[in-house]
């Protein structure tokens, strides 16, 4: 399996306070480069946009501890985006017939495996961040 090779580690910090912040002053930056829904475009999918509608309310939905496991790969999520060639493993949602789900494997600086997830609308051809996490693969 080809994996993306971030030039991002994982947020550091001990706590979810800290963590938190830093990942929302990324996504603040983020934020700053329009007047409409946050986004950022992507080199796999012809530099298409792909909107963060879906990825905080998913989050908040987590326990607290998962929060926490999923808020550290935020910075190398947003840049595996970004800049990965390498193709996903897509597949239809099974819950809802109109969408795919893509799934990117990429790994941080630190050579930590990670996963994320975008939701692809067949009726509207927008696509959302849903989530990253650690993948529960081997570490290379």
């Amino acid at each position: 399996m080809n994996l993306y090779q971030s030039g991002k580690n994982k947020l550091s910090g001990t706590r979810y306070a800290e963590i938190r912040n830093q990942a929302l002053s990324i996504f603040s930056r983020i934020k700053k480069r329009t007047k409409r829904r946050p986004y950022v475009r992507s080199v796999y999918f012809r530099k298409q946009k792909i909107f963060f509608d879906y990825f905080w309310p998913h989050l908040y939905q987590k326990h607290h501890k998962e929060r926490l496991k999923r808020l550290r790969y935020f910075e190398a999520a947003v840049d595996l985006i970004r800049n990965s060639r390498t193709g996903p493993t897509s597949g239809q949602n099974p819950n809802k017939k109109s969408e795919i789900l893509h799934r990117f494997e990429g790994l941080t600086k630190d050579k930590e495996q990670f996963s994320v997830q975008i939701k692809e609308d067949l009726r509207t051809d927008k696509k959302y961040f849903m989530s990253c996490f650690p993948s529960r693969g081997k570490n290379k």
